[in-house]
């Protein structure tokens, strides 16, 4: 029983010693097992299964699969935790898979899939965040606790609560993979973060380009409060993106001014007069 506990990960462990459990594995039929209905995970990575499924040909399944009666079919089991096994293991072609059997209602049903879940390194960021918000909002869990059951940092939960803060459009930016983790974490609390966010798609936009371009956006902002045109400071940004370096342009009423190039080192210097040379 020890060593059930301690393969399937310190929360998991927790909440098995919370509920009666069968002392001895069993091997049931891949077909007499059904899905959590309260699974909040929605997409499994393909390339993953196929990995584990590879391992499981080799290894078989050293992990056995959490599961409880189902009340819709007497006759089945339904997963609580172990859905991603269940899974490849019907790819890795397995008739029988090891099981054991706990006492769980809904509400811990739900608490085991969520934890599982949160404990995975591949997780989709908002669905870990998710799980950590459905732990607060349904179990009474503070972030303190939270951090304790899972394992990981104080901070690590509230940056990941975070995101949940960003617009919807950003949030389904995320959800389709259009922008990384990495951007998600430089838009969270910027009022412009769908703009940003579309700029990132759009430019095609590396983590460390997109944090020059939050950077000079917001110098460009507090600048422009005096009396800078917006179309202006768009243009400066859109030069800025393109060439990698800091513009200012100075407009006056009758369209006259001056363009300023901003560089650091003597490479961004003739990067500049290549610019120009090139061009003209």
């Amino acid at each position: 029983m020890d060593k059930i506990k301690k393969g399937l990960g310190r929360g998991l462990s927790s909440l098995i010693g919370e509920t009666k459990i069968e002392p001895q594995n069993k091997q049931i039929l891949v077909s007499d097992l059904v899905p959590n209905k309260y699974q909040p995970r929605k997409i499994f990575d393909e390339a993953s299964l196929e990995d584990l499924a590879n391992s499981i040909k080799e290894r078989g399944m050293i992990q056995p699969i959490v599961v409880r009666n189902s009340n819709d079919d007497r006759s089945k089991f339904e997963i609580i935790a172990g859905e991603r096994r269940w899974l490849a293991a019907q790819r890795a072609g397995l008739h029988n898979v090891p099981i054991v059997i706990t006492e769980a209602d809904d509400l811990k049903s739900l608490e085991f899939a969520i934890v599982e879940n949160v404990q995975r390194h591949d997780l989709n960021p908002l669905e870990e965040a998710q799980g950590y918000k459905r732990l607060i909002d349904e179990f009474s869990y503070d972030q303190e606790k939270v951090s304790k059951f899972i394992g990981k940092s104080r901070s690590h939960i509230t940056n990941s609560l975070r995101l949940l803060t960003l617009p919807d459009d950003v949030i389904e930016l995320i959800e389709n993979q259009k922008i990384t983790p990495g951007h998600a974490k430089i838009l969270v609390g910027l009022e412009n973060a769908s703009f940003v966010a579309n700029k990132i798609v759009e430019k095609k936009l590396s983590v460390r380009q997109a944090e020059n371009f939050v950077k000079i956006f917001k110098n460009k902002k507090i600048k422009s409060k005096v009396s800078k045109d917006a179309n202006i400071i768009a243009l400066e940004l859109s030069i800025s993106n393109k060439i990698g370096l800091n513009v200012d342009i100075q407009n006056n009423r009758r369209n006259k001014g001056k363009i300023s190039f901003e560089y650091k080192d003597l490479d961004q210097l003739n990067k500049i007069i290549d610019l120009i040379k090139l061009n003209y």
